[in-house]
């Protein structure tokens, strides 16, 4: 066990200006599709798409102004910044670094992106919980932030109606005392992957080879098995802190597929009704999905003061993972 905990004290997010319903999106596209085909396959009702001024970078900033104004924390007090991205406005520098520059995060601040696709946001918060536990910094900012309309293939319609842009965000304090249960924040991570799987769900290209950015190929049998095996499995973790499925009051997964969604649930045991859904809304947005979903299950008073909540996400690498909050 740490000698600290690590509560979560506000979220935040952000989402483009225009939201796209299926028929709009549709229509703008010319798509061979329709509503009725979307909503039931993938349970998604609209997305939103970045336009101009808007970025991966400007959806980040956003998430995280939010954040710390509703923690009532300042910028300047900020030592740790990780951001969950695989779609990052430029090559280098990070869109950690975008942030850092816009909001005047102090000098010393640890200021990193992580790219696990849509696991992104618990792994950085893996990340952010060991930077804390390891350095003399009392906050650390966790975002998720994509922009996967710019690398979804708009020709392929099994794919392109998939996805979302927007940006989470949330606040953490470390405190001095151990990561018992009863105990708010962050009371454990667990991560995992299976690199053999890495043709099943890629983007086509990448800055060493072809200098773009490609776009997003998957073959969608696959990703739905593994999806549905590794986010349907009882977590260790549960074990390791000391909880019990049961006394998990909410469960917010990576917003993915509401099949996906409904599978897993039923594979693990839990009730619709504990599971947070956000995907009709915002479609898959990847690192953003999590963060996005927990900002809205808080900010709609349903997520409250005490709860367990278990974060469940699946991406490409294959890459997943596990966190447990007491909120």
């Amino acid at each position: 066990m740490s000698a600290f905990s690590f509560p979560i004290l506000a979220t935040g997010s952000a989402l483009p200006k225009k939201a796209w319903s299926n028929a709009a999106l549709i229509a703008e596209k010319g798509l061979d599709s329709s509503d009725e085909w979307i909503v039931s396959r993938t349970g998604i009702k609209q997305r939103y798409i970045v336009g101009e001024g808007e970025s991966t970078f400007t959806l980040a900033r956003d998430a995280v102004r939010q954040a710390l104004s509703r923690a009532g924390v300042d910028a300047k007090d900020v030592g740790v910044l990780v951001v969950a991205t695989c779609t990052p406005d430029l090559t280098f520098p990070s869109v950690g670094a975008l942030v850092h520059g816009d909001l005047g995060l102090p000098p010393e601040c640890a200021v990193l992106d992580v790219n696990a696709a849509c696991s992104g946001f618990i792994h950085a918060l893996a990340v952010a919980r060991g930077l804390l536990a390891g350095s003399h910094a009392h906050y650390a900012l966790v975002v998720g932030a994509e922009t996967f309309s710019n690398v979804v293939d708009w020709s392929d319609r099994g794919t392109c109606v998939l996805f979302g842009d927007g940006a989470g965000a949330v606040v953490i304090r470390k405190e001095r005392g151990s990561e018992e249960r009863g105990t708010r924040g962050v009371l454990g991570v667990s991560l995992g992957a299976e690199g053999a799987c890495v043709e099943m769900l890629k983007s086509s290209g990448g800055v060493a080879q072809g200098r773009v950015a490609g776009v997003v190929q998957m073959n969608g049998r696959e990703v739905f098995k593994h999806a549905v095996r590794q986010m349907g499995e009882v977590p260790p973790l549960l074990a390791e802190c000391k909880v019990r499925l049961a006394d998990v009051d909410w469960v917010v997964p990576h917003q993915a597929n509401l099949r996906i969604l409904e599978a897993a649930a039923l594979s693990l045991g839990v009730q619709m009704e504990k599971v947070v859904v956000t995907v009709d809304k915002h479609a898959n947005t990847s690192a953003a999905s999590i963060p996005l979903a927990l900002d809205t299950a808080v900010q709609d008073g349903r997520i409250k003061r005490g709860d367990l909540v278990l974060l469940q996400a699946f991406g490409a690498g294959f890459a997943w993972s596990t966190g447990l909050l007491r909120w």
